[in-house]
């Protein structure tokens, strides 16, 4: 369900699919690194102003699904203009700064993302850009993000299946928004 808070700023409404705390699993697949399975907990929040703040963390799994080590952090700010034209700035923990522009696909919550600048620092890791795909599916938040550094053409590095967390105080909030005629068996509701 896509719930749109009555203090979005106006011009979000259509990224509304994103919102929330998302977890969930995926894996980790390019030359050079350690091919793994990763878990990751991505946050979307907003504050009222025009943008959406995104936060992500993302740790290697064992083969058990435990936690191992850090993979990788990222921190952004989403915007989206009136014609469904999609920025973002993120910075990586890695010392890499993009910036993003896509756009919201048509008729479907699913965003397409290229990289339009890089910066690094020093330490970082070489790398050129890439893209990335988001999409709302079956209310689970799916995403693919492809890269390329100098060495290695443009290829996909990561993907991840995420599903809503759902806090005490959402099920609360909305038992209490359920109608009173509720059916007592369930099986009717359905019907």
């Amino acid at each position: 369900m896509i719930e749109i808070p009555s203090d979005l700023h106006k011009d979000l409404v259509p990224l509304a699919f994103l919102l929330g705390n998302w977890a969930g699993a995926g894996v980790h697949d390019f030359p050079g690194s350690e091919k793994c399975n990763f878990g990751q907990e991505v946050t979307f929040t907003h504050d009222g102003r025009d943008f959406l703040e995104y936060h992500s963390h993302s740790w290697v799994l064992d083969n058990d699904g435990n936690k191992v080590r850090p993979l990788e952090s990222e921190h952004g700010f989403w915007r989206i203009d009136p014609h469904r034209k999609v920025e973002v700035t993120m910075t990586r923990d890695d010392g890499v700064i993009e910036i993003w522009y896509g756009e919201l696909a048509d008729q479907k919550p699913q965003i397409d993302l290229v990289t339009d600048a890089v910066a690094r620092t020093a330490a970082s890791q070489p790398y050129t850009g890439g893209k990335r795909l988001y999409g709302y599916v079956k209310s689970d938040l799916m995403w693919v993000g492809e890269k390329r550094t100098p060495e290695v053409e443009l290829r996909p590095y990561m993907s991840a299946h995420l599903k809503k967390v759902v806090t005490p105080e959402e099920v609360e909030r909305w038992a209490k928004a359920l109608p009173d005629d509720m059916p007592d068996d369930g099986i009717a509701f359905f019907k």
